[in-house]
C-alpha cells in the first residue's frame, strides 16, 4: 500500500524531528479529525462497543486504523470493528489507563500512544472557547497572522462541511476600542456555533498559537456586515457534504450527540 493518508504525513513530519513541537501538535489534531476504525472484540450491540484490549510495553492498548484495509491487513481475517472519530475514541479511553495503538505494523504512521498522552488528548480536545458579547464597528485586512495558524485554519474548516456556507477572517475593532482578529462564519446552520467555535479553539490549540488570538463571530448573508466581510476578509469555503443514502441502522458513534458507550 503505497498511496499515504494525512495521518501518514502528519506522523512523518513528527518523526523526522522529535522536538518539532509544531509537527507533534499537528500529528495528533490530524488523529482527533480522522476516522478510525476500532477493533472490536465482538460486534457492538446498540451504543455499546466492546474494544480488543492488547498488553503491550507495560499497557492495555486498544489498536486502531485509518483505513479498513489496514485493520484487515492487520489482523487476517474478518474482524468486528467501529468507524468513529479519534476525538471520540480519546474521550471513551480517558481515565481508563488505556493506551492507542495506531496503524501498527501496517503503515508508515505505526505508534504506540502510551495512556499519558492519550489522557492530555481528551482533555485538550475537551476544552471549549470563552463567550463573550461585544458589537463590531468596524473591519479591515487580517495582518501578522503567523502561516501556522492560518494552514491549521484551512484543515481544521475541511472537516467542518455542511456547517456554514464560508467563513472570513479580517481585523476587527469592536465598540469601546478593542482590537482582534476575527473569524466570521456566514450562514452557519442553526445549532452548529458552538461546533464551529470549538473548531476554532482546537486550530489556535494544536497550532502552537495561545489561546483567546482569536475571536468567532457568525452572521447571515443577508447582514450589511456579511458584504463588509466579503470586501475585507480572508475567505474560507466550507465543503459542501456528498448526499448520502438513508440508512436504516445507525453505527455506534454516528451521532455525535450520542457517544458509543466503552463495555
Amino acid at each position: 500500500m503505497t498511496d499515504l493518508t494525512a495521518l501518514d504525513t502528519a506522523h512523518a513530519a513528527m518523526a523526522a524531528n522529535d522536538r518539532d513541537e509544531a509537527a507533534r501538535l499537528r500529528f495528533y489534531e490530524r488523529l482527533a479529525d480522522s476516522e478510525l476504525f476500532l477493533l472490536l472484540s465482538e460486534e457492538a450491540v446498540d451504543e455499546s462497543v466492546s474494544p480488543e484490549l492488547f498488553e503491550l510495553s507495560d499497557h492495555s492498548f486498544v489498536l486502531v486504523f485509518d483505513r479498513e484495509e489496514r485493520l484487515a491487513q492487520f489482523v487476517g481475517q474478518p474482524a468486528p470493528y467501529a468507524a468513529l472519530s479519534g476525538r471520540v475514541i480519546a474521550g471513551l479511553l480517558a481515565d481508563q489507563g488505556i493506551g492507542l495503538g495506531v496503524n501498527l505494523e501496517v503503515a508508515p504512521s505505526s505508534i504506540l500512544i502510551p495512556p499519558e498522552a492519550v489522557e492530555w488528548l481528551a482533555q485538550t480536545l475537551g476544552h471549549g472557547p470563552d463567550e463573550a458579547e461585544a458589537r463590531i464597528e468596524e473591519v479591515g485586512r487580517p495582518q501578522g497572522l503567523p502561516e501556522a495558524l492560518l494552514t491549521a485554519l484551512d484543515a481544521k474548516l475541511a472537516t467542518a462541511g455542511g456547517l456554514a456556507h464560508a467563513a472570513y477572517l479580517v481585523a476587527a475593532r469592536y465598540d469601546g476600542g478593542g482590537n482582534n482578529h476575527l473569524l466570521a462564519f456566514v450562514d452557519a446552520v442553526p445549532g452548529a456555533e458552538g461546533a464551529l467555535a470549538k473548531a476554532v479553539a482546537e486550530a489556535l490549540t494544536f497550532s502552537g498559537i495561545e489561546a483567546g488570538a482569536l475571536d468567532v463571530s457568525f452572521v447571515r448573508a443577508s447582514e450589511p456586515l456579511a458584504a463588509k466581510l466579503a470586501q475585507w476578509g480572508l475567505r474560507f469555503d466550507l465543503p459542501h457534504p456528498q448526499a448520502v443514502a438513508e440508512v436504516q441502522r445507525a453505527a455506534p458513534g454516528s451521532d455525535p450527540a450520542k457517544p458509543p458507550i466503552l463495555r
